[in-house]
C-alpha cells in the first residue's frame, strides 16, 4: 500500500494552501483598510450628518405623505417648521461640532520666512586664447595639385 507523504503546513482544509491563505488575507486586510481610510475620511468631512439628515428627510416625507398630499407633505417636510426627533440629532450633533473652532488657548507661531537671494556663480578662469593668422598666405605648403596618384588609386 502506497503512502503518500503530503506536508501538513502545505494543505490545509478543502485544499486551501497556505500560500493561498496568506494572499487572499492580504487581500481582505487591504480592503478592510480602504473601508475604514473611506470611512474615516467620510466622518472628517461630515458626510456622516448629511446621511442622517437625509435618512430623517426621506422618513419625515413617508409619514407626512401618508396622512396628507405629496405637496403638502414635502413643503411639510422641507419647512423647517416639524422637525422630527432625527432632525433635533442632527442639529445638535452639528452645533457641537462647530464649539471648538470658536478658539483655542494656545497661541499661533508666527514664522516669518526671509526672501533670500541665492546667486549660483561659477569660478572665473581667465583664459588666453593664442592669436593665429590661418590665412593662406601664412601657410608655407600648398596642397599637391593633382593629387599624387599613389594616393588615388
Amino acid at each position: 500500500m502506497p503512502v503518500s507523504f503530503r506536508p501538513r503546513c502545505a494543505i490545509l482544509c478543502n485544499g486551501l494552501t497556505l500560500l493561498g491563505l496568506i494572499t487572499s488575507l492580504s487581500i481582505v486586510l487591504r480592503e478592510v483598510g480602504r473601508i475604514v481610510t473611506i470611512g474615516a475620511l467620510c466622518c472628517a468631512i461630515g458626510l456622516h450628518w448629511v446621511v442622517l439628515q437625509s435618512l430623517a428627510w426621506t422618513t419625515m416625507l413617508v409619514d407626512y405623505s401618508k396622512r396628507a398630499p405629496l405637496c403638502q407633505a414635502i413643503a411639510q417636510t422641507f419647512d423647517g417648521a416639524h422637525p422630527c426627533s432625527l432632525c433635533h440629532i442632527v442639529s445638535t450633533g452639528k452645533a457641537s461640532e462647530r464649539k471648538p473652532d470658536i478658539q483655542s488657548s494656545i497661541p499661533k507661531i508666527d514664522i516669518v520666512c526671509v526672501v533670500r537671494v541665492i546667486q549660483l556663480r561659477s569660478p572665473f578662469a581667465q583664459f588666453h586664447y593664442t592669436l593665429r593668422d590661418f590665412s593662406l598666405a601664412e601657410i608655407e605648403q600648398s596642397p599637391p595639385v593633382p593629387p599624387p596618384r599613389s594616393l588615388a588609386s
